[in-house]
């Protein structure tokens, strides 16, 4: 798909890859709604990138995990720029560490990091259908591909993500819906250095597992990969090309990974 007078909504747009779409976006000409639960942090995105692009985004604030948020957005999309055509469902947060998280902790990222996808999906699909053409970006992770050392909420809810991004692409994909699902590792934004300031040993071992698993890469350099998927309409954008081989050794030989991963997990704890 081209982007260039599209319309799209950004959610988590405030900060990290989710400012780096919408700026790309409004470059290649995208007009976007940029949706953040913090308003003002969407709102400076907003206005930055209408400084160099004006007119193309405007903001909203907002929980986008609630099915009513989410409708609010589509209506400001329409209302300012029109049918939305494509939805980035990039929201997310890291989650608690430890087999002990609380119902709470569970429920927030399950809401955040899944069915804030499946909301947002059940309000456009339809309208997709209709005109036979849509586009839905879910970021993941590569710990929804590989699992992610220290959060069992944050591993649980992006393998979720990725699944139900793969059951979209499946179900209607061949009826103009096209799904697309972001897997990166390390990217230099505010959730990579979560767990490293969770003042708990698993969550330093989480951010660290990431950290030395690969190079970590500019926002942009992700939302470019991003984009470059979208208008092949590839499903799974890879920035880190290693997870594709890390995910092809894991397919090939389970326990022995498992068994790679405790030790893994082992010298990161080891570490002071």
């Amino acid at each position: 798909m081209n982007v260039a007078q599209r319309v799209a909504i950004v959610t988590g747009g405030g900060a990290g890859i989710g400012s780096a779409l919408v700026a790309r976006l409004a470059r290649e000409g995208a007009r976007v709604v940029v949706a953040d639960l913090d308003a003002e942090a969407a709102r400076a995105v907003s206005e930055r990138v209408n400084a160099d692009h004006p007119g193309s985004t405007i903001s909203a604030g907002g929980d986008v995990s609630e099915t009513a948020q989410i409708q609010d957005l589509i209506a400001l999309a329409e209302s300012t720029f029109g049918p939305v055509d494509l939805y980035f469902a990039n929201a997310g947060i890291a989650g608690a560490p430890r087999l002990d998280a609380s119902e709470q902790e569970w429920d927030l990222s399950i809401d955040v990091n899944l069915r804030a996808h499946i909301r947002a999906a059940r309000l456009l699909v339809p309208r997709w259908l209709g005109r036979e053409e849509g586009y839905f970006v879910s970021t993941a992770s590569a710990a929804g591909l590989l699992t992610q050392i220290g959060s069992a909420t944050y591993a649980v809810t992006k393998h979720a993500a990725v699944a139900f991004a793969e059951w979209l692409s499946v179900t209607y994909g061949d009826r103009g819906v096209r799904v697309s699902c972001l897997c990166p590792m390390g990217v230099n934004t505010r959730m990579l250095t979560a767990g490293e300031d969770s003042g708990d040993a698993l969550g330093r071992a989480a951010t660290r597992a990431v950290t030395s698993a690969g190079d970590v890469l500019e926002p942009a350099d992700v939302a470019d990969s991003v984009l470059a998927a979208i208008e092949d309409e590839r499903f799974l954008i890879l920035p880190h090309e290693d997870v594709l081989e890390m995910y092809r050794q894991k397919g090939s030989d389970y326990d022995r990974w498992l068994r790679g991963m405790r030790r893994y997990q082992s010298s990161l704890l080891e570490q002071p």
